[in-house]
């Protein structure tokens, strides 16, 4: 059993048609110049003109044939590439699936529970409020992940609505965290405004804000600290600002720093079925940024020593 999986294996395939290849094009080869041998020789027996038989040809041919067998070893290659990245996307669809539909199961299980408690069993005003605030939490948990599906579709198809706003981005940013302390009430967010603002960018407002949304997620749930922190923290070069959002979280390895911004990827659990997280936030993230024509990349020290993310955009100062 496992022979048959090692023989229909894509690398064992593509190894076995290159040599095949390789074996017919070297016979091909070696049988014309035998030919063209045999042919010398009765030539020169009867005396005939060598230009009916083509042997000056010779060696054209077997250029042609080679430059002809690259082009099918690249043909080759390319196709095999292509297949190992429809298999590596079909398993992060398939993770995504599963993780994306646990991600709505689990919030709707839980309304489910608390709204069978009220109907069971009559509770204290004190008991209430503490369920209603389970279930609100549940309710925008699942708001936020239907959310970010339709904004994913939105935005991958270009019907994304907004108009572009001259907008202070220190400023701006500072009052998204405020405004919205509540949903990361257990992260220590640090807002430092520079001294030789302000700094002026063109952002769309609803698109910004999910970016600052989906960053600061990312940082409060891949964080084992006692306490989350973000620093965020700005930078003018030339005509442009770097806008860096330093956390204290898990870590990301140098090895898949350029992959976290792939659609479905998750960091450590590419093709791992226990991954959890849909692993569109930082995809999004990336995509909001070239709307705005700027970029983001990051960098991590190592897995437990956080991560710093940094938002690159064109200054309109």
């Amino acid at each position: 059993m496992n022979r048959t999986k090692w023989l229909i294996h894509p690398v064992s395939i593509l190894v076995i048609s290159i040599l095949a290849l390789g074996t017919s094009l070297f016979l091909y080869i070696y049988w014309y110049i035998e030919i063209s041998s045999g042919l010398k020789s009765i030539v020169k027996r009867f005396n005939l003109d060598t230009g009916q038989f083509l042997t000056s040809q010779t060696w054209f041919v077997i250029m042609v044939l080679t430059v002809l067998f690259g082009v099918i070893i690249m043909g080759i290659f390319i196709i095999f590439v292509y297949n190992l990245k429809t298999l590596r996307l079909y398993r992060l669809q398939h993770n995504f699936i599963n993780n994306f539909t646990h991600e709505l199961k689990t919030p709707v299980t839980s309304l489910k529970l608390y709204l069978e408690t009220f109907l069971k069993h009559e509770l204290s005003r004190e008991n209430q409020l503490k369920c209603t605030q389970y279930m609100l939490s549940d309710a925008g948990r699942l708001s936020e992940n239907i959310n970010r599906i339709l904004n994913l579709a939105q935005i991958e198809s270009k019907s994304f609505t907004g108009e572009y706003v001259l907008q202070n981005l220190p400023e701006t940013i500072e009052n998204f965290y405020l405004k919205n302390s509540h949903l990361f009430k257990d992260c220590d967010i640090q807002v430092h405004l520079p001294k030789d603002g302000p700094y002026f960018c063109l952002i769309i407002p609803p698109m910004f804000e999910m970016l600052l949304m989906n960053l600061g997620t990312n940082a409060t749930k891949y964080n084992h600290a006692a306490i989350p922190r973000i620093d965020v923290t700005f930078e003018k070069q030339k005509k442009k600002l770097i806008i860096r959002f330093k956390d204290n979280g898990i870590g990301i390895d140098k090895s898949e720093l350029k992959k976290i911004f792939k659609k479905f990827y998750q960091v450590g659990h590419a093709d791992d079925m226990s991954a959890k997280g849909s692993g569109l936030g930082l995809y999004l993230v990336d995509h909001i940024a070239k709307i705005h024509k700027g970029k983001i990349t990051a960098e991590s020290a190592g897995s437990g020593k956080g991560t710093t993310f940094n938002l690159i955009l064109p200054l309109r100062n």
